[in-house]
């Protein structure tokens, strides 16, 4: 059955679950990025704990300024002040600090004039102004992270803030990358004449690393049954499996034909995208499987637009979107219509504009090498000028 790529992305979110509980294991801070959160997190005390000086400069009621204070003390971070400002006095303060107990507002060190123990402010101040409440950032008790998101430097700095020294995490999903043919060698083999380096299994291995699983490269499945039903069964004893080659209309493209033996139920067998088209999800044994075209850059943007989002569904995550911006062209477009395309291409630094990246088809390995991104040509639309604005969608 032949999809759109909206509809097939769509069936992939849906159906793809554990097929068995999570493990749930406590890892480190430093060994918990990229893995997904098992556990919410909540906060100890109030944060910040006290109210908090956001700026250097003087501590003081609002209603005393504009006019000349009186400096009594001083506040600094790890410190506090320990009496109280009354009218006509001011304490000085640096960032991080407790705002002293009478003062309302702190005028910056930049607004103030100093002679001795005296200053001379002459703006206004608003009460509550350069400090941070206490307990608005978070109360104690408040959820402040949410399991089922995948763990970045940000959720350390807040694990870290509520005093936790290990998370716990979903186990890393175990997926099986399994190539087929019979042209394929290994990478450090000489090829012959007619054969070609196993770059996919490598190319899938990186990717599926990159999107939070655990790659299982398994021995290369040549073009008959025996072969190929030995590895698919190996395979299929992961969380995942996915095949590279074997999926098309050939003769020798045996894969769907083994997996039917094994009892699979096929929810696809092609999606109308470019490169990619022969894609092949079902389940087989109780384990999702995609079957993904053997061209190098079809293996590739079908992970990247199908199997990553089941990696991070089966990694515990309870979102997988897919990361899409728009950019604007630097040259016209134009393209079939019907199919979605997914072209190379170079996305500058801002992300401002975009322009593609001469390809000369599934193939070409180094071409995608040199692009950064892909543009995504919309299957209901011809062409687009230079200047219109695309989808991009970044490697």
């Amino acid at each position: 059955m032949a999809l759109g790529f909206d509809q097939a992305r769509e069936w992939v979110l849906s159906e793809v679950r554990p097929k068995e509980a999570i493990v749930i294991e406590e890892v480190s801070l430093l060994d918990a990025p990229g893995r997904v959160l098992a556990e919410d997190i909540l906060a100890d005390r109030d944060y910040p704990p006290f109210p908090r000086s956001a700026r250097d400069g003087f501590a003081l009621r609002s209603a005393d300024v504009p006019g000349e204070l009186r400096v009594i003390g001083e506040a600094r971070a790890g410190g506090s002040f320990d009496g109280s400002v009354g009218h006509g006095e001011t304490v000085e303060i640096m960032t991080g600090a407790p705002l002293p107990h009478g003062a309302d507002a702190i005028v910056m060190i930049e607004h103030v004039e100093r002679t001795g123990d005296v200053i001379r402010v002459a703006r206004g101040a608003e009460p509550g102004s350069n400090f941070t409440p206490r307990g608005l950032e978070g109360q104690v008790g408040q959820e402040v992270l949410t399991r089922g998101r995948r763990i970045d430097y940000t959720h350390i700095a807040a694990a870290a803030m509520v005093g936790m020294q290990t998370m716990m995490v979903c186990r890393r999903p175990r997926v099986a990358i399994l190539p087929t043919g019979d042209e394929i060698v290994e990478p450090g083999t000489t090829p012959g004449a007619f054969e070609i380096r196993n770059s996919n299994a490598m190319s899938l291995a990186a990717q599926v690393r990159r999107a939070g699983g655990e790659p299982l490269i398994l021995p290369i499945a040549r073009d008959h049954r025996e072969s190929t039903r030995a590895m698919i069964e190996k395979g299929l004893e992961a969380d995942l499996l996915l095949l590279s080659g074997g999926v098309s209309a050939g003769k020798y493209d045996i894969v769907e034909k083994v997996l039917s033996e094994l009892g699979a139920e096929f929810f696809f067998d092609r999606v109308l995208i470019q490169p990619g088209q022969p894609l092949v999800f079902g389940r087989a044994q109780g384990t999702h499987f995609f079957g993904l075209p053997g061209n190098p850059s079809s293996t590739m943007v079908t992970f990247e637009l199908f199997a990553r989002a089941a990696v991070d569904l089966l990694s515990g995550c309870k979102e997988a979107p897919l990361p899409l911006l728009r950019s604007r062209l630097t040259q016209p477009l134009r393209h079939k219509m019907g199919i979605t395309r997914f072209l190379p291409a170079q996305l500058s630094l801002d992300g401002s504009a975009v322009k593609p990246e001469p390809w000369h088809g599934s193939g070409d390995i180094p071409s995608l090498a040199r692009a950064n991104a892909f543009l995504v040509a919309e299957a209901d639309r011809e062409e687009w000028a230079e200047g219109d604005d695309i989808r991009v969608m970044s490697k």
